[in-house]
């Protein structure tokens, strides 16, 4: 259990250790009136309401453990998701129609750092005291940002024509983030975010969370005008929407 304050609504990320390991866990205090447990994304979930005593806490805490446990002795896909993912140098990482090498330097640092070379390399100078599942996601997220500084212009040239095409609406500008939570997002200021997990995804697909974020130039909900916009920009989109569902899980870096 993580040594911390927790405060009404907070989160905090700690990690539970089952048959040798490490799952990614996080606890929420909130205003509820029960116990809820899930296996995320990204990590095994717990919420817990406010008025909770640090005893029952502790208990409710050592319940879910045994419950994750169970779980992922059950399901080997669940051991095997949860499982930190390796980079070795000389792995190749393919991002829609690029490919990169990686070249990994391990040096006595407290950071990690990273970029492109120009022969289309990827190098990494990582620190020798990271590992486990932290490393694996600050990696992630390293890549994710020096990928998506190389793409970023072909992106933003695609957002471009679909608007032109489609919608003729003002975009202030167009960013790629390594986004769990979502595919896209359109701020009411006309900046169109895409995750850069979307980078695995076949083109028809991008194009299509692309004119989903476009249509909330004109429609900020998910109105059935809204859905007529993008039924009129993409009349298949179900199945890009669905072809998400399927695979979206296994785009990531």
């Amino acid at each position: 259990m993580p040594k911390k304050t927790i405060k009404h609504s907070a989160r905090i990320d700690f990690q539970l250790k089952v048959e040798g390991q490490e799952i990614p866990a996080r606890l929420y205090r909130e205003f509820r009136t029960n116990v809820r447990a899930s296996i995320g994304k990204t990590a095994a979930i717990l919420r817990l309401p406010v008025h909770l005593s640090k005893a029952e806490q502790d208990r409710q805490v050592k319940w879910f453990t045994s419950w994750v446990a169970q779980r992922v002795s059950q399901s080997k896909a669940l051991s095997d998701h949860f499982e930190p993912r390796t980079y070795r140098d000389g792995d190749i990482l393919q991002v829609g129609e690029r490919r990169y090498s990686l070249k990994l330097q391990w040096e006595d640092r407290k950071t990690h750092t990273g970029k492109l070379l120009p022969e289309g390399s990827i190098l990494l100078k990582l620190s020798r005291e990271d590992n486990g599942h932290s490393l694996s996601k600050n990696i992630q997220h390293l890549l994710s940002r020096i990928v998506a500084q190389d793409f970023l212009p072909a992106i933003t040239q695609r957002v471009q024509e679909l608007n032109q095409q489609h919608f003729q609406q003002p975009i202030n500008g167009v960013h790629l983030k390594y986004n769990h939570s979502n595919w896209g997002s359109c701020s009411s200021a006309g900046n169109i975010n895409l995750s850069t997990r979307l980078l695995f995804a076949p083109q028809e697909v991008i194009d299509y969370v692309i004119i989903h974020e476009l249509a909330h130039r004109l429609e900020m909900n998910h109105s059935p005008r809204f859905w007529k916009l993008v039924s009129d920009a993409m009349p298949d989109y179900k199945d890009k929407e669905e072809w998400l569902k399927v695979n979206g899980s296994k785009l990531t870096f």
